[in-house]
């Protein structure tokens, strides 16, 4: 046989060979993979949406979810030992806020019927409510809420300004970086707009401080001054109040604030 002929055979079975043998990978099965581990999962009670403190629970507030078990805690409400926990539940108020997925836990809760303030007051300190609102609007423009931290001022009349001047009036701040408990709110629709107005602040108060403010509230009137959330807990800002309320008072006559010495 020719040798030219012999090679362009020898060529002809080569290629053949070789799209035999890719056919026959295509062909071939895939590889068969381990299968995913089983996640035991349990139901478990958790917040439905942000709920915020003080809201009484409904039952659409609440929802049933499932919850790895590696990651269940005593504390959980499941469905397994706890199939009623949804209805149980509903009515309670809520002690410390829920963030949406987030499970429920009973010591975060007020069972309906028991005290929420005496459940929300920190040991040994007191409830005391003062007024912060006359004729719709408060000393903070409407805005004091609960968890905030305000400073108490007090306003009477002066009896040491030495004028004798019956319109004069003293204002003395009393407490600062005091905490807000409850604000007795009033939502009212003015301009299309929601207001949200408050009557009475229920402040957190150590029994000294409950008496002064007590006595403030006989001798004069209480205003609330609202203090930046970046100054709670700062001791400098009553270091710095100490001096002024030793140098003097401010005395108001007819809308006019002047410094007066203390005697």
């Amino acid at each position: 046989m020719n040798p030219a002929r012999l090679a362009v055979l020898a060529v002809a079975l080569v290629a053949g060979a070789g799209a035999a043998y890719l056919m026959s990978g295509e062909d071939a099965p895939p590889p068969v993979s381990a299968p995913a581990p089983v996640v035991a999962m349990t139901d478990v009670l958790v917040a439905a949406a942000d709920l915020p403190v003080g809201q009484t629970l409904k039952a659409q507030d609440l929802r049933w979810q499932p919850w790895p078990d590696q990651a269940l805690t005593p504390g959980y409400l499941t469905r397994a030992t706890a199939p009623t926990a949804l209805e149980d539940t509903a009515g309670s108020i809520i002690r410390t806020g829920f963030l949406a997925n987030e499970p429920i836990r009973t010591e975060k809760l007020v069972k309906a019927g028991s005290g929420f303030m005496s459940a929300i007051l920190p040991s040994g300190m007191r409830a005391v409510a003062v007024e912060i609102a006359k004729g719709g609007s408060s000393s903070a423009g409407g805005f004091v809420l609960p968890n905030d931290h305000v400073d108490v001022i007090s306003i009477s009349k002066s009896t040491t300004s030495g004028t004798g001047d019956q319109n004069a009036q003293v204002a003395q701040t009393l407490l600062t970086d005091i905490r807000v408990l409850a604000v007795g709110q009033v939502v009212q629709e003015r301009n299309g707009e929601t207001v949200v107005t408050g009557e009475t602040a229920t402040l957190s108060l150590t029994p000294a401080q409950a008496e002064t403010v007590t006595l403030a509230q006989k001798v004069g009137s209480i205003s609330l001054v609202l203090r930046s959330i970046l100054d709670t807990g700062k001791s400098t800002e009553t270091a710095a109040a100490e001096p002024a309320a030793e140098t003097g008072l401010t005395v108001v006559r007819f809308g006019v604030a002047q410094q007066q010495p203390r005697r």
